[in-house]
């Protein structure tokens, strides 16, 4: 791991794997070091808002091989499978689509991290023959509520926006919401279920 400054009050540590973010973002949640503002996880890093030299001291005597496990909180979202590239993901897989449906529903995923546009979270846990990558021309309109996947991600876009992600189906839940409280459905750490509904 590599601690950067960024500005007065604040570190990103770039982390090895994903694993080792989870492990390092798990650690000091759990320690709850004096001082710190904010934690923002990323796909190989941790920012660290105050108490910068705390949680490095904590880091660095911690075992991240073995980090403090919680009681994560569970969302389970109803989705329509008849994404525009169902067929295609069934394809590259070597299944039929019942079974892509039936391996996306039967895995149990977990928030690694947010980002891209509010309430847009990158689920870890995704079967490995689903792990496939991003559409070669991304669309320039992707539905909210879309579900989809790419790479060893997969998400729900939570408005209208751009999106090269192989796209599974849709759902009617609201991922982000200003006026809520959070505002975002997800966060890091949560474990997340879909469930095919018609």
């Amino acid at each position: 791991m590599r601690w950067r400054r960024c500005g007065e009050d604040a570190a990103l540590l770039d982390c090895d794997s994903l694993d080792q973010m989870r492990a390092a973002h798990a650690t000091v949640l759990a320690a709850r070091p004096p001082g710190v503002v904010d934690l923002v996880p990323g796909a190989r890093s941790l920012l660290v808002v105050g108490g910068v030299a705390a949680v490095r001291a904590l880091l660095e005597a911690a075992d991240l091989a073995h980090p403090p496990v919680d009681e994560p909180r569970e969302v389970t979202l109803d989705v329509r499978y008849d994404g525009e590239d169902l067929a295609l993901i069934a394809a590259d897989a070597g299944v039929s689509p019942d079974t892509v449906v039936a391996m996306h529903t039967e895995a149990v995923y977990t928030v690694a991290f947010t980002g891209f546009a509010p309430g847009f979270g990158y689920l870890t846990g995704l079967p490995a023959p689903l792990r496939q990558p991003r559409l070669e021309s991304p669309r320039t309109r992707v539905p909210a509520g879309s579900v989809g996947l790419a790479g060893e991600f997969t998400g729900v876009y939570p408005r209208e926006s751009p999106g090269g992600w192989r796209l599974l189906g849709h759902t009617s839940a609201t991922l982000f919401d200003p006026r809520a409280d959070p505002p975002a459905l997800f966060a890091p750490g949560d474990r997340v279920r879909f469930r095919s509904v018609r």
